[in-house]
């Protein structure tokens, strides 16, 4: 297996595992690439595009197509499919089966035919391949065995309408108090526009004194929110090494990289056509009790030893001169 297929090998895993489709151990020796495809055009335009199908087992495999538009639903970021054959689920064609030989690849074509009449703006399908035909999968069931597919993401061109903006930025379920890295801070962004967008911008943490402690990505993956839903993206502060379970274990992320006091988050997104902004901030607490314990307690023990050590100096300090006298 090359790097690249094992690049979307390992993508297409995640998606399909995101998208609730069931499949068996015989699936994941089909690779699909690209997973997912961006495309533009005008009313009435046809656009011809391909991608390719890769049969990693030592079997001959016949795959058979079909096309489902998909919307979000909750605020994962995760498509869910619909049976329903409209939109760009019908202008979408493509051969309805293909047979792989052991090991083998192919092209794939497909076309886009725009409807002259279409709605300006996004609209979302996903080419799925499976081993069981369509019509054998009835009321919009998933086949068992599976299915794999490529993502279609069309803008049509024409005025759109672009709304939404942020919801809320803070912490993980509202945390304030933290005792070591990694930090998590969620935001939620709102679409109600008639197009896809993807906000971009970035975290930027600052401490007690206003430096800049570190820049964080607000959306390293490009995650898109899908018109009329919310998407929740996650911001993570991570620490120079992964932490286990345990309080030696956070002591020693606490001491090897350490943070303490009062700091404060700062978001600026940047979405849309337009280029509009979006900005917020929200303050949280680091203490690292468990290095801070620690600490305490040598200095404890340190200060009994000095103590102790103090006393018995000036106890022989005290008898050397009664023996003098």
């Amino acid at each position: 297996m090359t790097t690249t297929f094992k690049k979307h090998y390992y993508f297409l895993l995640i998606l399909i595992l995101l998208f609730g489709v069931v499949f068996t151990s015989s699936v994941f020796a089909l690779t699909i690439s690209p997973v997912k495809m961006e495309l533009s055009g005008d009313p009435g335009q046809t656009l011809q595009n391909e991608f390719t199908l890769f049969n990693e087992q030592n079997n001959t495999e016949t795959l058979y197509s079909s096309v489902e538009n998909f919307e979000s639903r909750g605020e994962s970021g995760a498509p869910f499919f619909l049976p329903e054959r409209v939109g760009l689920a019908t202008w979408i064609k493509t051969q309805e089966q293909v047979t792989l030989k052991p090991k083998e690849t192919k092209t794939i074509p497909f076309s886009i035919i725009i409807p002259k009449n279409a709605e300006p703006g996004g609209h979302f399908a996903a080419i799925l391949w499976g081993m069981t035909p369509p019509d054998a999968i009835g009321g919009g069931q998933v086949a068992i065995g599976g299915r794999l597919g490529v993502l279609i993401l069309l803008k049509v061109s024409g005025e759109v309408k672009e709304g939404g903006g942020l919801l809320d930025f803070g912490g993980k379920e509202k945390q304030r108090f933290f005792s070591s890295l990694p930090i998590t801070l969620n935001y939620r962004f709102n679409n109600i526009g008639g197009n896809r967008v993807v906000p971009l911008g970035e975290v930027k943490i600052k401490n007690s004194f206003g430096f800049t402690t570190t820049v964080l990505s607000a959306n390293k993956n490009e995650g898109s929110v899908l018109p009329g839903s919310a998407r929740k993206f996650e911001v993570i502060w991570a620490p120079l090494e992964i932490p286990e379970d345990g309080f030696w274990s956070a002591v020693k992320t606490q001491w090897s990289d350490f943070h303490f006091g009062w700091y404060t988050a700062r978001m600026n997104l940047v979405w849309g056509a337009t280029n509009q902004t979006a900005n917020a901030s929200y303050n949280f607490f680091i203490i690292p009790w468990q290095l801070l314990l620690i600490i305490f307690i040598i200095l404890a023990v340190f200060g009994f030893l000095g103590r102790m050590g103090l006393k018995k100096y000036n106890h022989y300090i005290i008898t050397q001169a009664r023996q003098q006298k």
